[in-house]
């Protein structure tokens, strides 16, 4: 009798945990705001590289990338020949930050210039649509509003 009693509180606790867990996730659910940033204006672009990028030539690139105008967060990824950077659209476009890259420095490089249908394509880096968690949430937001 003991152990079938001790068996029964522990099941109630192991439930009573879930059953407040689930309550706290979808009370989170309900009341959470979505977050507003204030980017509407930066762009990711890239730019590739023709030729291999060494240490030097990277801190070359990354220098006269920060000395342009509206480029923020330069990244050279050697091992891709690649360079990845924010750039303000109010400030200059991609196009113009090449351009100013190509004056600044003798490189053998192209400005990479993304296909319409994937510049269309919605993209959402935090969840996939046809996820449990995003079917939840969904669920549970339209229940609250």
């Amino acid at each position: 009798m003991k152990i079938n009693k001790k068996l029964k509180i522990a099941a109630g606790s192991v439930l009573g945990v879930f059953l407040l867990l689930f309550v706290v996730l979808v009370v989170h659910i309900a009341t959470a705001k979505p977050l507003v940033y204030d980017n509407a204006s930066m762009q990711l672009s890239r730019i590739d590289f023709n030729e291999p990028i060494d240490s030097l030539m990277a801190k070359q690139i990354t220098s006269d990338m920060k000395s342009i105008a509206g480029v923020k967060n330069p990244l050279v990824v050697a091992k891709n020949n690649v360079v990845v950077y924010y750039h303000d659209m109010s400030v200059a476009n991609s196009e113009q930050v090449y351009n100013q890259l190509m004056k600044k420095g003798n490189y053998n490089a192209k400005r990479y210039i993304i296909s319409t249908a994937l510049a269309s394509k919605e993209v959402c880096p935090v969840m996939d649509k046809n996820s449990f968690n995003y079917k939840f949430s969904r669920g549970i937001q339209r229940i609250f509003n």
